[in-house]
């Protein structure tokens, strides 16, 4: 992201420090904080929807009120590191995220949750942008480095199945409550210990870009809303066309916005280049077709198979272990294939994996039902998402790989964002036409909506095939 000089003594990025090892935990920690948080909840969304009586539409909002404002305020929070400091910004996101999980925890009505929920998201902001700028700058580039990254990445790729975990487990042995509270204590230990361990960045005069911010969230906020209204009341409630049209017009506003801005968040010269715009596109698409297994699959699990939510927790796995595995192999094929091949497979297995489980049925075992596709899943997640990285990070000007970085996550969570609710839509509006149990309603739902999520991942196969191409251009890798 473009800004101006340094206002303090800048800071070696190739010097190391003293305990490098105590950074590298806390920068993790906080991360895995993060990822955790996206799926906490989600073996514990029957437990929440009994407690406070939501509609299984309005239920999705316990994920969508955190990464929506998560992935709204992404960018923003990058350049709040630049302002401010990494370190400070850091630091502020754990205090934010801590309250919000106690507020969530304690809440006493379904509103409050979700209100804890946004809050918890505008700490995400803030904490995910300045932990890899950390890394960066408290380890010497090299092996050193390397290794950090190594450990760094490797917690990011586990953090959602460690997160169904540890939910399942609290709801289970104890109250989803503590699903949230458990953060508290974890970021008054963070907060304490990282003025202490990490070193501040430079910091950097500007401006936020409040405009930009304020439009963009706003209108993706309205999207998803009017998506899940309709999903609701159907295509012709007034609010809902309502909402559609706002969010059109705050979108616009946007985009105008960001094209005039002198240090916009998100800067439109990154999308010129034809392979990095398709790669943007895929990374946004992706998560819009595949974020909703987690949700839907939480509901069967539960609801279907009548697993406890700990049972539920541990179910994921094969998903997380093929994602994982494949992610440690995947430096390996992207320097001996390149990225094309790798993203083609990838795409390929998810629109299986959606096309499988669109096959669902009310009598279906575990390992009948969930465990290959969950398999496939695993293994297409992680053939995409590093190739991904890697090709929208080729080639950037060391001064615009905050803003690529920042962009890239803001498209993933924006895109599974969209995309869970557009699914929860299609779901509402399946189950609103069928009937029998509760049981056959939810796998009917469920059924149309892995249909759409299969169309979407074929979206994004037709890009990887017909639109990206070589490497980027630009100047000079980063």
């Amino acid at each position: 992201m473009s800004s101006a000089p340094p206002v303090t003594p800048p800071l070696s990025a190739e010097r190391t420090v003293t305990r490098p090892g105590a950074v590298l935990l806390l920068v993790v920690t906080a991360y895995l904080m993060v990822g955790v948080d996206s799926t906490v909840v989600n073996v514990a969304l029957p437990d929440i929807q009994r407690t406070f009586d939501y509609a299984p539409t309005g239920l999705s909002w316990v994920l969508n009120a955190y990464t929506l404002t998560f992935g709204g305020l992404l960018l923003l929070g990058g350049r709040a590191g630049d302002l401010i400091g990494r370190r400070k910004a850091l630091t502020c996101g754990v205090l934010i995220f801590a309250t919000a999980s106690l507020l969530g925890g304690l809440a006493s009505d379904g509103g409050l949750l979700l209100a804890a929920r946004a809050v918890q998201g505008v700490g995400a902001a803030l904490i995910a942008p300045s932990t890899l700028a950390l890394i960066t700058t408290h380890f010497t580039d090299g092996p050193a480095r390397h290794r950090a990254l190594a450990v760094y990445s490797s917690m990011a790729g586990i953090g959602a199945s460690i997160g169904l975990v540890v939910g399942g487990a609290f709801t289970d042995l104890a109250s989803w409550r503590w699903a949230l509270l458990i953060n508290v204590p974890i970021g008054a230990a963070l907060a304490l210990a990282l003025p202490r361990a990490v070193r501040e960045t430079p910091r950097r005069t500007g401006r936020f870009d409040a405009a930009g911010a304020v439009t963009g969230t706003t209108g993706m906020f309205t999207l998803v809303y009017a998506f899940l209204r309709v999903s609701d009341r159907g295509w012709s409630d007034t609010r809902a066309l309502t909402c559609f049209f706002i969010a059109a017009v705050l979108l616009a506003g946007f985009l105008c916005v960001e094209s005039r801005a002198r240090q916009p968040i998100a800067p439109l010269t990154l999308l010129r280049d034809r392979t990095r715009a398709a790669a943007y596109a895929v990374i946004l698409l992706l998560p819009a077709g595949n974020f909703g297994a987690f949700y839907f699959l939480t509901l069967y699990i539960q609801q279907v198979l009548d697993y406890s939510p700990l049972k539920a927790g541990f179910a994921f796995l094969p998903l997380t272990a093929g994602a994982f595995a494949t992610v440690r192999a995947a430096p390996r094929l992207l320097a001996r294939l390149g990225p094309k091949p790798l993203l083609l497979t990838g795409s390929l297995l998810t629109v299986a994996a959606a096309g499988w489980l669109s096959r669902l049925r009310v009598d279906d075992s575990y390992a009948a039902g969930l465990l290959g596709p969950m398999v496939l899943l695993g293994v297409g997640v992680g053939l995409s998402f590093m190739p991904l990285n890697a090709t929208i990070l080729a080639r950037v000007t060391p001064h615009e790989a905050g803003a690529a970085s920042g962009l890239l996550q803001t498209f993933q969570w924006l895109g599974g964002t969209l995309g869970l609710a557009v699914l929860v839509t299609v779901y509402g509006t399946a189950a609103r036409h069928t009937r029998g149990t509760a049981d056959a309603v939810l796998v009917h739902g469920a059924g149309r909506a892995f249909e759409v999520g299969a169309l979407i991942g074929l979206a994004a196969l037709l890009v990887v095939a017909f639109v990206l191409r070589g490497t980027p251009r630009g100047t000079k890798a980063t």
